[in-house]
Formats: structure tokens, sequence, C-alpha cells
């Protein structure tokens, strides 16, 4: 790798159904960051395991998941995209990882605390993935990780296990740092603003998914949540609703907020939220044509061959080391 030119890693889960917030706050910094940096985006599967999938479904969203970082501009060429399972030093330094971890720093992870809660039973998968995500960066000594703010917990998990594994055995591993765009980053629920628009969400009309009809989106838009008065104002704290809204609009249109403010003002909400929708309808239009068309001539089979050889060559040699480093008798090659 160019001594100038930065890692990156990332992923998504292919559970559910992408959304709009996965395209603004995730996506299109995929493809802005693989014009100035060496980047390795994964279908995160391993991680989906995580709680129950029904095989079927967890193959095509796998499939479905890596057409989307296509569609959305991503570049296999310039970006190494790739299912975490078929790099196999992933779940190695997972465990790796593992035994590194302290129960304490793993039950304080706010996703196992939400996800666990209420529940009778929990699996140990769900305890111990921070550590296998910890692994997944580790593996490409990423200098930056693309993060939202919820995932920041994990983020400094990593940190703190590169630190201790290089302490302890000497220096290694790279420690990241946190990628955090300023605009777009968080799009909230359709619902509810005070929550992140969710793929997992059981109400379908909370969230955009990528590939929603022009019909679906229009009216998802039209039911969306909006504060108390008719004013179109950007106002997070005493407007959080219509203020996700504007972010979405700002998103989508490329125009600031100032901008959208100006143009809707004293016309209330219903005008605002038609002409959102548009926006939103607009932008997804070329996204769901090209993922068609990657569907149906199946060469996001290769592209992902061509990613997991491109990504093996990286791991395996991180792995060696950090096998090495630990005490592992390792074969001769």
């Amino acid at each position: 790798m160019s001594a100038s030119r930065k890692r990156v890693l990332s992923g998504i889960q292919p559970s559910g159904k992408l959304t709009l917030g996965n395209y603004i706050g995730a996506m299109k910094n995929y493809v802005a960051l693989q014009e100035e940096a060496e980047c390795f985006y994964m279908i995160v599967d391993l991680h989906a395991i995580t709680v129950a999938q029904e095989p079927a479904a967890l193959r095509e969203q796998t499939e479905s998941v890596a057409a989307l970082f296509v569609a959305a501009g991503v570049d296999p060429k310039q970006a190494s995209i790739f299912v975490q399972s078929h790099v196999p030093a992933h779940a190695e330094l997972g465990w790796m990882m593992t035994t590194l971890s302290y129960m304490g720093e793993l039950e304080r992870m706010t996703q196992f605390k939400d996800k666990s809660e209420g529940k009778d039973a929990v699996g140990a998968g769900l305890f111990v993935y921070p550590s296998l995500m910890a692994a997944d960066i580790l593996l490409y000594k990423a200098d930056l990780v693309p993060v939202g703010d919820d995932q920041k917990q994990h983020l400094e998990l990593t940190r703190d296990l590169a630190g201790r594994f290089n302490h302890r055995f000497g220096d290694t591993l790279v420690v990241p740092e946190p990628f955090i765009p300023k605009v777009g980053a968080r799009i909230m629920s359709l619902d509810d603003a005070s929550k992140k628009m969710s793929k997992s969400s059981p109400n379908a009309g909370s969230f955009i998914a990528l590939l929603d009809s022009p019909d679906d989106i229009r009216k998802k838009i039209s039911r969306a949540k909006t504060d108390l008065g008719r004013e179109v104002v950007y106002d997070p704290r005493e407007k959080p609703e219509i203020s996700n809204l504007l972010s979405i609009y700002s998103n989508c249109s490329g125009e600031s907020i100032a901008e959208i403010q100006a143009r809707y003002e004293g016309q209330g909400y219903g005008a605002f939220k038609k002409d959102l929708a548009e926006r939103v309808v607009e932008t997804l239009e070329p996204l769901q044509r090209k993922y068609a068309e990657i569907r149906a001539s199946g060469a996001i089979h290769d592209i992902l061959r061509d990613g997991a050889e491109r990504a093996n060559a990286v791991a395996e040699q991180t792995l060696r080391e950090a096998k090495e480093a630990m005490g592992f008798l390792l074969p001769r090659r």
C-alpha cells in the first residue's frame, strides 16, 4: 500500500432491507472514500448470524447487499467488495480478539444491551461479536473506519484491543481512527426522530428501503410524523421530526438546509413533503435501475470472488503476523 494512501474498512449486515439511512449515512461516503483511499467493503454475514436467520433469506440478502454497493457507485475495480465468511481469517482473528476481551467491557456494549433486553435466552455470539468486529478492522490494518455515532463504542473497543495486543506482544496491529461524516451521518426514523432509521424496525413505514417503489416512497413520506405547527424549520431540539425530513431533503437534493427552508417559508408541511418524496424517488431511481441490471447479469459473483481474493491477501498476512507475535507455531511455507 502506498505510504500516502490511507486504508479504509467498513461493512453492512445482510439482514433486513437496506434503507435510505444506510445510503446517506454510509454508502455515499463509501463512494467518496474510494477516490482517495484503499477501501475494503464487506457484507458481514458472520455478524448477521448472531441472531436467527432463515438460510435462503440470508443468501439472498447477502447477494442483494453486494449488488447495492455497486449500484450505489462503489467501483469494484477501485474498492474490494467481499463477503466476510469468504475470508476465513475473520473468524480466526475474531477468536484471538475474544481471548483478549474482558467480560465487563463486552457487557457495557449498548447494542448488546438493546438486542438482549427482555429476552429469556441470549446467544453467546451476540455477546462476543464486538471482538469479531474488532478483528474485521484490525485484519486490514485500517487507518480509518466510517462509523455512525452508534458504532463509536465498538471502535473504541477495537482501539483498546489493538493497544492491548501491541502492549503484550509487540507492535503488530494498527490502532484505527473513526471517520464520522458531519452531514447525513444519522438519518432518523420516519415515525420517531429520536430513533435511527433502522432496517430491522417492525414498522415498514418507519424507513425507506432502497428498493421501495416510487409509490411506496411517496406513501411513506406523506405519512411521516411531523411536529406541531406548520413551519418548515430546522430545529433538532424543538422540531426533531421536520428537522430529520429537512436533512433527508438536503442529502438527496444537494441543497443547503437554509435554501430549502427559504423555499417553503409559509407553505406548510404538505407542499414540502410532496416535493421531498420526489427528491427521494429521483435519488433512488438510477440506483434501482443499476441494481436490476447487476442482478440480472450475475456479475456480482465475479465481483465478490475478486474482492475476496484481494481481501484474503491482506488479511492472511496480518493474521500470520498476529499469530507469530502471540506465540503460535506456524506451518512452514
